[in-house]
């Protein structure tokens, strides 16, 4: 097994489900990702909160824009098309 393969499928798989996530839900905030992941699809061992998933989707995730939200301040996400 290479070196990391363990690291890299967990990352790859993070990153398909946030983007699926995002796909059925366009405009969903990083709680809302975080609580489906945890809860839905228990990815408890991941560690995931929504600062984590902030910072995660900008550099893994190039398909989501994200804008803020005028009445809550929040970061909203979509996909790019």
């Amino acid at each position: 097994m290479a070196k990391g393969a363990q690291k890299e499928a967990r990352l790859r798989r993070l990153r398909e489900e946030i983007l699926n996530f995002v796909s059925v839900n366009p405009g969903c905030t990083a709680s809302q990702i975080v609580a489906w992941l945890s809860i839905d699809l228990k990815m408890k061992n991941h560690g995931l909160t929504p600062r984590k998933v902030g910072f995660f989707i900008p550099r893994y995730c190039k398909e989501l824009v994200w804008k803020q939200d005028s009445l809550t301040g929040k970061r909203v996400y979509t996909n790019t098309a």
